[in-house]
């Protein structure tokens, strides 16, 4: 996951920030898809490397997410953003292990659910 990340990486687009992130995700059935950010002059528009590696899943065909890494430059730990962890939220369950990494590698493990305690869900749409 993490060399699927970091290819990724290498490939984002950041050039208002300059903070590279790369994403990988594993699902159900052991795919790995990953993802890298996308800025946009409008800063609103710009697109997280979480959210571009589950559009690829979806893309094809897979909905079940089973491990989260996330990567970024630097020495500080890359944590997916608010809207990221809800997004994740949609495709995990709350044990699922997110692995924060700096740019030397993997450096932290944490589950989804102690990132996003009490997340909003579609059991609560049920």
């Amino acid at each position: 996951m993490l060399a699927s990340a970091r290819q990724a990486q290498k490939n984002a687009y950041a050039p208002y920030s300059n903070f590279l992130v790369g994403a990988s995700i594993r699902t159900k059935n052991n795919d790995i898809y990953s993802g890298c950010n996308v800025e946009n002059a409008s800063y609103g528009l710009t697109q997280c490397a979480e959210a571009n590696a589950i559009g690829s899943m979806i893309a094809a065909g897979e909905n079940v997410i089973r491990e989260i890494l996330v990567l970024g430059k630097g020495p500080a730990l890359c944590m997916p953003c608010g809207s990221c962890r809800q997004l994740l939220s949609e495709f995990s369950s709350s044990d699922v292990p997110v692995h924060i990494c700096d740019e030397a590698g993997h450096k932290k493990t944490i589950t989804l659910g102690k990132l996003l305690p009490l997340a909003f869900t579609k059991a609560h749409l049920t």
